[in-house]
């Protein structure tokens, strides 16, 4: 067993040198990746390897010591990544619609209609089967990898990435119907 997996074991039973340890190697090239995937934004870049970190520890028990840690911290970054920009186009893509609409509504009402939208769609997720609802949580708002929620809730990943397919062209139906905006499938990742 090399070093790494070493540290990897001891960091799934909660040792902290060792996961400082993993943090000292990996979050430089962290740091690189989601510079490169994000086009140099360093405030963004910052924010998501901190966050990275944070879920690596939360979900400690759950890494897969056979398989590659860089790659596992990489799929974190760009997932997270993803929803954050995602959670920005629907508010981008908000705030054009009220532009073109509704030029004389004031702030207030905007604010009102944007949180109404933003519990149209919590409606539209509570209305998924119970368990392609979970799997949709899990994924989008508590960002975990297709691989950790198949561990958490012992299915195969193909079934959560179909569970996923369906929850989203569901989403995407719905809104189609309610909004003159074409709103694209990536809206329906956002996070809270």
């Amino acid at each position: 067993m090399d070093k790494e997996s070493h540290h990897i074991c001891n960091l799934r039973r909660g040792d902290i040198a060792s996961f400082e340890y993993l943090y000292n190697v990996w979050s430089g090239k962290l740091y690189n990746f989601v510079m490169r995937i994000s086009r140099g934004d360093t405030y963004l870049t910052e924010e998501i390897v901190q966050s990275v970190f944070i879920k690596v520890w939360e979900g400690r028990e759950l890494i897969d010591t056979d398989k590659s840690f860089g790659a596992y911290l990489c799929t974190i970054a760009k997932n997270q990544l993803v929803n954050i920009y995602q959670h920005r186009m629907l508010e981008y893509l908000y705030q054009e619609k009220i532009k073109t609409t509704e030029p004389t509504e004031n702030t207030t009402e905007k604010e009102v209609d944007y949180h109404l939208l933003e519990e149209y769609i919590d409606s539209l997720i509570e209305q998924l089967p119970s368990a392609r609802r979970e799997i949709f949580i899990l994924s989008r708002r508590k960002l975990l990898t297709n691989r950790e929620i198949a561990a958490k809730l012992n299915l195969s990943e193909n079934t959560v990435e179909s569970q996923l397919t369906k929850a989203i062209a569901f989403l995407r139906s719905k809104i189609d119907r309610h909004y003159s905006i074409s709103i694209p499938l990536l809206l329906f990742l956002f996070i809270d």
